[in-house]
Parts: C-alpha cells; structure tokens; sequence
C-alpha cells in the first residue's frame, strides 16, 4: 500500500493534488491534515492545529511522501499582525513537520516535499531567475517593503524545512510559480473576474513577467518529483515560459472572447489593492522564473506555453458553469 500526507492540505494547491492523487490510483491511502478539513471526501482528512505534535502526527510513519503546504493565505494586507501571521504558520508549521519526521515518524517517510515559493527571486526585466543561478531577492534598489517582507518569509521558509536533519527522507523545496486552475477561488478564477468585468488590461506598464503552472503540469511535476530520487533541495515549478503582464492577460481576454479591457495605473492598482485587501506585489512584481532542473531531468510540460494554457482554463470553467 502506498500512501501520500499533505499537511495544509485544505486549500487551492492541496485540493488539486488531492484530487489528482486520487485520480491517479496509484496511491492507496491519502490523507488530508489541515485546521478545519472537509469532510465529504474521497481521500481522508485528519485535524491538526499546526503548533503541537498530536495523533496526526501517527499519519506520518510509514507515509511514502509528505508534502506540507502549510501557511496562512498571502493574499492579505502586509499590516504588522499579517505579517507575524505569514511568517509564523510557515515557520512553525515546518519546524513541527520535520521534528515529527526526526523524531515521531517511524519508518520515516521516503520523501518531504516542502511549499517554497518563485517569489524568493529577484525582480527582474532581464535573464531569467532559474534554479541553479537565480538570484535570490531582498536587494533590488527602491524595492517596497512588501517585496523584501516576501523575500524574508521565503528564505526563512527554506532554511527552517533545511535545518532539520532527515538522513532517511529525502527533503525537495517547491519553489512554485502562480497554479493556474478553473477552481473557484483561485489565482486563475481573481484574474477571470477582472477580466470578464471589462478590467484586464495591462497593469501598470504591463511589461512585468508573469510565472505561472499549469494545474495538469503542476501535479505532473510532483509526481516526477516523487519517481526521481536523484533530484532534492530546490526544484522552481514553472512554465518554461513566463511573459510579460500585457501579454499574459491579452491571452485570458482572448481565450475568452472579452474584446476590452481597461488598463490600470499604478496608483490604481494601490488603491484596488487596499479596497481589495491585497498587496500590489501580486501584479506588479517582475517574476521571470524557468524550471532548469526539471527540464534537465528530462521533464516535458504538455502546457508550455500561456495561450494554450489559458484556452484549456477558459473551456474548462465554461463546462463547470
């Protein structure tokens, strides 16, 4: 019997791979750990608090894999309390998986796959951040402190998951650009709503790249992941093509039959932004970011390319309607 743990598993990220492990049948045993998970599901679900070892922490011994996504939602205002928030779910939750897997889980699992993120790179307009040579982020001159705050909370994120010592499991970070999905609530169905709303234009001067994944590429990714013992530490999870914003949101209007779409100024955007409850970093951050290792490893993306992706996205949530 093989069997997959996600931690943090209640959201966006967790539920497509829920899904897709259930789907793909070669897991016999998935289990959903989270604060408040669902109960009619196909896969199990058990509570946790995400402070405390607990008898979730049973679940891990003898787990194939465990993939903590654990952390508090980033689409927030970064006012001090949120800030505090993002930054401790992340690094407690981490430190909590780990120490159970050191010390509770026996056999420890063959794999921990740890949620990172793309933002950790520098913005940039040039050569692309990829995960062998990218720059890490935090010094770019006349950042915004939001930015450098997203930087922190990365590089912390990464060091707490790499200072547990796990000789029997072997550890990957999942430096993860934006999942696009046709679920509702996601980063994709935000960006549909401006757009069917006459509001996808170009944000700001729309030249900022966009990294993005496909939902299909992304739980592919994990299962190559899962099958490739030879690849560990971090691992970018991106389409090997980001484009610019103006781009990007061209191709949704397109895919989905929108003709307009009015532009936003920067100011706007700071304005939408507090009305929305969000930060502009979201949008106007440059993130170039390409899979270098998983494309040296042999790994082929059936949704290279954002067009293709977007008319997928658009046809599959035109179905859900």
């Amino acid at each position: 019997m093989k069997k997959i743990v996600i931690t943090g598993g209640t959201g966006q990220v967790g539920t497509i791979l829920a899904r897709a492990f259930h789907a793909h049948g070669e897991y016999d045993d998935i289990v959903v750990i989270g604060r408040n998970p669902k109960r009619d599901t196909p896969w199990r679900t058990v509570v946790w608090d995400g402070r405390t070892v607990g008898p979730w922490a049973d679940e891990l011994s003898g787990s194939d894999v465990v993939i903590n996504l654990a952390g508090y939602n980033v689409n927030c205002r970064y006012h001090e309390k949120n800030r505090r928030r993002i930054m401790d779910s992340r690094i407690d939750t981490t430190r909590l998986i780990g120490k159970v897997i050191a010390t509770h889980a026996t056999p420890a699992p063959r794999l921990w796959l740890q949620a990172s993120t793309a933002t950790i790179y520098a913005h940039t307009f040039g050569e692309p951040n990829d995960d062998v040579t990218g720059v890490i982020g935090g010094n770019e001159p006349d950042a915004p402190s939001t930015w450098r705050f997203s930087i922190e909370v990365a590089t912390a994120w990464e060091r707490a998951a790499e200072e547990v010592d796990t000789p029997n499991t072997r550890k990957v970070l999942l430096r993860s650009a934006m999942t696009m999905s046709p679920d509702r609530g996601g980063i994709f169905d935000v960006i549909l709503r401006l757009v069917r709303l006459g509001l996808g234009g170009k944000a700001g001067n729309g030249k900022q790249f966009v990294s993005w994944v496909h939902e299909h590429d992304f739980v592919q990714s994990i299962l190559w992941l899962i099958e490739h013992d030879d690849l560990s530490g971090p691992i970018n999870i991106a389409s090997p093509n980001p484009l610019p914003y103006a781009e990007f949101i061209r191709a949704i209007r397109k895919a989905w039959g929108m003709p307009i779409g009015l532009p936003a100024t920067k100011w706007m955007l700071e304005l939408g932004a507090v009305l929305m409850r969000t930060e502009t970093e979201l949008v106007l951050k440059s993130r170039r970011v390409v899979p270098r290792r998983l494309l040296e490893s042999g790994f082929a993306f059936d949704f290279p390319r954002w067009p293709d992706a977007a008319d997928d996205l658009c046809r599959k949530r035109r179905a859900a309607r």
